[in-house]
């Protein structure tokens, strides 16, 4: 073959091999593009561009609305104190634990019937302070519930003058001490925390009858209730200063509450709960009766069964 000949089929393959590079090229690109921006269309922007990314996970435990278990902390109302005999407890007519049909407690309609006989336990003690909280919720803990149910604080407010009230740090201390308590035996047990009962409602309907009025003077939450007729400027502020410091405290227990992801407030819900004639104890005029008891047990479940606090 002549040197021209060479030289042509070397210009040829040359141009063979510049074209399937081209071509090979340009898939490649293609199929680089397809991958970064979807074919022909624009890369996503904006809302777009978010929901093409992986949701992250929750860092925040779900809410269990069927807890196993129950174990109660508090006062005299979840003691169910005057509902059944005068200066008595009666906790088989408990809000969170009791056992009586009426009542329909928070525990049995959780657990049924036969459940809340053996996975429910009710620590709350009738006088109890928020001090007191701390021991409550260790007694608590050691069963390792799914629920604790908390309703503390009025006999902070309910002291023998507003000048020996908890003051509004204190409360906040010893509630945060006794979520710690509970914490450090059960950290994954859940929590409803009550607020405190609107206690000028409770003077205010309670102080018609003349049987509350004298068991009243037997020492019934004398800041509030003491004096129970009188209406004059001290007696008004000395209620307001009460009153106050009970908002002070459902506060706390909100805010509380709020840093820990496994705890809900009721929203003030029992404390917005007008108690009437038949919610209240016949025996003081102050603490819940059966109905009245009933009527928080009502409250409770709805708060922890809601979808969201």
């Amino acid at each position: 073959m002549s040197t021209e000949g060479i030289t042509k089929g070397m210009r040829k393959r040359s141009h063979r091999s510049r074209a399937v590079l081209a071509v090979v090229t340009a898939a490649v690109l293609g199929a680089a593009g397809c991958d970064a921006v979807g074919g022909n269309e624009s890369a996503p922007s904006g809302t777009e561009a978010q929901r093409a990314k992986p949701s992250p996970s929750p860092t925040t435990p779900a809410w269990d609305s069927s807890p196993s278990s129950l174990a109660a902390v508090g006062d005299s109302i979840t003691r169910g104190f005057d509902a059944c005999s005068l200066l008595q407890d009666c906790p088989e007519a408990s809000w969170a634990t009791g056992s009586r049909a009426e009542v329909d407690s928070l525990a049995v309609r959780l657990l049924g019937s036969a459940k809340a006989a053996s996975n429910s336990w009710n620590y709350a003690v009738s006088g109890a302070r928020m001090t007191d909280l701390a021991g409550q919720m260790a007694q608590a803990a050691a069963k390792r519930p799914g629920l604790v149910t908390v309703m503390a604080g009025a006999n902070d407010a309910c002291r023998d003058s507003t000048s020996a009230m908890t003051s509004v740090a204190d409360f906040r201390a010893q509630f945060e001490d006794a979520m710690s308590t509970l914490r450090d035996a059960a950290p994954k047990a859940q929590v409803y925390v009550a607020s405190v009962p609107n206690l000028k409602r409770l003077w205010s309907e309670g102080r018609t009858n003349p049987m509350g009025r004298q068991v009243w003077k037997l020492g019934i939450c004398p800041s509030m209730l003491g004096d129970a007729d009188a209406v004059d400027t001290a007696a008004t502020e000395r209620r307001d200063t009460v009153q106050d410091r009970v908002e002070a405290y459902n506060k706390v227990l909100e805010e509380v509450c709020a840093k820990d992801e496994r705890c809900r407030f009721d929203g003030g819900a029992v404390y917005e709960f007008r108690f009437g004639t038949d919610q209240l104890s016949h025996l003081d005029w102050f603490h819940p009766s059966v109905n009245g008891q009933a009527r928080l047990a009502e409250i409770a479940y709805r708060e922890v069964t809601a979808e969201k606090a």
